[in-house]
């Protein structure tokens, strides 16, 4: 069975102390836990002191937050430990099974499949050494607790009070690691925004740009046709769809644009991120260039960071 390298796999489970009576384990296991949780930790010491060794048992708040787990419980040492080479070797695990999928699958993937493979691959990464770390919580737990206990008969073998106080200090809960934890939740919660929230929203920008141009060109086609046979605009021609991000319709007039017959094109069903695109317009449009000649031309709102190549900002 794996588990991590720093939890003995002996009978009896390292720092046992074999001269104490059940009552008075108890009694100094109860001080070391706190309060908090109590019943739970004390169910898991006892099944580990039964099994006579160490073995994985789930922990979820070890799987979801585990320096949030590491800092409430006092663990501040192991939690830098943790943070620093645990995340480094995750991150490591991560670029390296990445860079092997990158070129034997992902690379052979249709591109808009490719993000979200190199999400699934990390993520999968990260969910096994997050299980496996919340599989053996407990029995860190538990070992960290038999440590202490195993100081404190050495340090005060008849001294009730200071033994209570020193596991009362080295274990228990801290809401000050609590608050820590919160704090650097949201930093990492906000460093994620930050970097990934605008890739996303740079690529459902451009699905909604490529979108509006592509229905309005599709229907410049339909409406040019109608117009070399006729020499009439269409404008009672129906081209919006229920289903479509973009409503068109086809006008005899356009301000500022000098034309008799072009098809608007308004982004309205946009939604998050990229809310800021409803409104935004782009207009197709029938005209005569310096030589008489009949032509269309493309014109938009958006930027012209933003426009398709073909058409004015």
């Amino acid at each position: 069975m794996i588990r991590l390298p720093f939890l003995e796999d002996t009978t009896p489970p390292p720092f046992y102390q074999a001269h104490l009576t059940p009552n008075e384990r108890t009694q100094l296991d109860k001080w070391f836990i706190g309060l908090r949780s109590q019943k739970y930790y004390l169910k898991r010491f006892e099944e580990f002191d039964h099994a006579g060794k160490l073995h994985a048992r789930w922990h979820w708040a070890a799987f979801f937050c585990t320096f949030g787990w590491l800092l409430y419980r006092k663990r501040y040492l192991d939690c830098v430990v943790y943070c620093v080479a645990g995340w480094s070797f995750i991150k490591v695990n991560i670029a390296i099974i990445l860079a092997v999928f990158e070129f034997t699958v992902i690379g052979f993937l249709p591109e808009e499949y490719q993000m979200w493979a190199r999400v699934i691959v990390g993520g999968s990464v990260w969910l096994f050494w997050a299980s496996m770390v919340a599989r053996w919580a407990d029995a860190y737990y538990y070992r960290m607790a038999r440590r202490e206990i195993a100081d404190v008969l050495d340090f005060y073998p008849r001294n009730q009070e200071s033994q209570k106080a020193h596991l009362k200090r080295e274990g228990g809960t801290s809401l000050v690691g609590m608050s820590i934890a919160f704090a650097i939740f949201g930093v990492m919660l906000s460093i994620i925004i930050g970097q990934f929230v605008p890739i996303i929203t740079m690529q459902k920008e451009q699905e909604v740009i490529f979108e509006s141009y592509r229905s309005a060109n599709a229907v410049q086609k339909r409406v040019a046709a109608i117009y070399d046979a006729s020499h009439q605009c269409p404008v009672n021609l129906p081209v919006s769809a229920d289903n479509q991000r973009v409503s068109m319709v086809v006008t005899d007039r356009v301000a500022g644009v000098q034309t008799d017959c072009a098809i608007v094109a308004t982004v309205s069903g946009a939604n998050y991120p990229v809310r800021y695109l409803n409104g935004e317009t782009l207009v197709i449009y029938h005209t005569k260039n310096d030589q008489g000649q009949h032509i269309w031309r493309c014109q938009t709102s958006l930027n012209k960071k933003r426009h398709p190549k073909s058409c004015v900002g």
